[in-house]
Parts: structure tokens; sequence; C-alpha cells
């Protein structure tokens, strides 16, 4: 089992605007980051830890422009937080061991499987193709990809 943390290096390559969005709780702009129409079968893990986090199979088109999913892969590495920033409250979901800022919660997901969206920052995220898993560390996550169709 790996060990996940908040890795200094990590933090220093960020990207400008990865550095806003998980370390300053940004967000980026819809419909021009790098996953909001990626549906491509593999695992979404936290750029500053490694964390896995999402999982392309819970992935779905919530029309907002950026990567939105139904369920975490792993409740575990998922913190929610209340956020009343902006004149208005609302849920956040944060990295557990990176303590990035990933995006928000939403009520307004898919009724059929189970009616949450996770709205998420792909700037907070790396994706790992699921023909990737066995090379980047996450081989024991590599079955479940197997019937899903790239």
């Amino acid at each position: 089992m790996a060990t996940y943390r908040k890795n200094p290096e990590a933090v220093s390559a960020l990207t400008p605007e990865q550095y806003r969005v998980t370390q300053t709780d940004g967000t980026e702009r819809p419909f021009s980051n790098e996953y909001w129409d990626n549906k491509e079968p593999g695992l979404y893990v936290d750029v500053v830890s490694g964390e896995p986090l999402f999982a392309s199979f819970d992935k779905f088109d919530s029309g907002t422009g950026w990567p939105s999913f139904t369920r975490p892969f792993e409740a575990a590495n998922v913190v929610e937080k209340v956020d009343n920033s902006h004149g208005m409250t609302r849920t956040e979901v944060r990295s557990k061991h990176g303590d990035s800022h990933l995006g928000h919660l939403f009520p307004d997901g898919p009724r059929d499987k189970g009616g949450l969206r996770y709205c998420m920052n792909s700037a907070s995220l790396r994706f790992i193709h699921r023909d990737q898993l066995e090379s980047a560390g996450y081989g024991e996550y590599a079955k479940l990809f197997d019937k899903q169709e790239a």
C-alpha cells in the first residue's frame, strides 16, 4: 500500500495555474481545462500527492465544462469541508493527504447514480490512462478498468 503525502517537490513543480488552484483554492476556466471532455479509461490522482481520487467509469458530462464525477474512487482520500466564500455556502472537496483544493460537490448529479456531482478542477488532477497504471505504480487498480471501453 502506497503512502501519500503533500510532496514539496511536486508543489514546486506545479504550473502557475496548478498552484493557484490546488494551493490557493482557485477555480480554472470551464471548457478550457485539460480533462473536462476526456473520455479515456483511467484513474485521476492528486497532482501533489498522487493519491487516487476519481475513476473514469464514474465520470459524466455535466455540461459545466469541468470534469465531473458521481463519486470518489477512494472515498478515504477525499475530504469535504464547508466553504462560505463568494457569498454562498458550498461543499469544498480537498484531497486528504495532499490537502489540495480539488473543487466542489453539488447535489445535481445523475439521480440514478446517487444525485451527486463532484465538480473538479483539471489543474488539481493527473490522469493516468488504463494502459499506464502498472508502469505508474497503480497496477493494483488495472483490472477495474478492463471492461471499460476506450
